[in-house]
């Protein structure tokens, strides 16, 4: 079955969907903490327990800070489904 795409080349879709994947996964890496692990919470100066700390490298945060954090909302990037003029506002 042929469908009309205009200008969109075959595939376009699943490129879209594969760089929305991809951009996720990329903002996901370079979030994650990087170094020396602190041994107490910069939110809430609880201790971060040692097993924590060698389970996420440069952790900062106690693990109820952190999931008060992840809980808030977050934008996350750029709509590729959204019309031509509303990305040029």
């Amino acid at each position: 079955m042929l469908m009309a795409t205009g200008w969109a080349p075959d595939g376009a879709v699943q490129d879209q969907i594969d760089d929305t994947i991809a951009d996720a996964v990329n903002r996901a890496r370079h979030a994650m903490p990087k170094g020396e692990s602190a041994e107490e919470c910069i939110e809430c100066d609880e201790p971060i327990p040692l097993a924590r700390r060698q389970a996420v490298p440069g952790v900062k945060l106690c693990v109820a800070c952190q999931g008060a954090r992840d809980s808030r909302p977050v934008f996350t990037g750029i709509n590729r489904r959204g019309s031509k003029d509303s990305q040029l506002r």
